[in-house]
């Protein structure tokens, strides 16, 4: 009797292990992918799972017309997205390197 309750607790642990591990945050990154595609719009410089960066033209249903260069336009799956470009992201990056460079001086 000893043996099957702690055999379930060892049990039950692993579980709730595995749950905050593995499940919850692969449901939490499924949900932020969401909302990215979902919050598409005209204007709005992104980049797709293949690398491309464009910015998008038009949003339908499921695909989206992006602008890659001047005139060349394609026709992607929304869910091809993987992340937005914002002018934010890159000032932030530039804002870091110029603080790492002026600790080194």
């Amino acid at each position: 009797m000893q043996g099957a309750t702690s055999l379930i607790i060892l049990l039950v642990v692993f579980g709730g292990i595995f749950y905050f591990l593995l499940i919850r945050p692969q449901r939490k990154k499924q949900q932020q992918h969401e909302d990215l595609v979902n919050n598409l719009k005209s204007g709005d410089q992104i980049i797709t799972a293949g690398g491309i960066h464009g910015s998008v033209k038009e949003v339908m249903e499921d695909n989206l017309l992006m602008e890659v260069e001047d005139g060349t336009i394609m026709k992607i799956q929304q869910d091809s997205v993987v992340e937005m470009e914002s002018e934010e992201k890159d000032l932030e990056e530039k804002g870091s390197t110029n603080a790492k460079e002026e600790d080194s001086s």
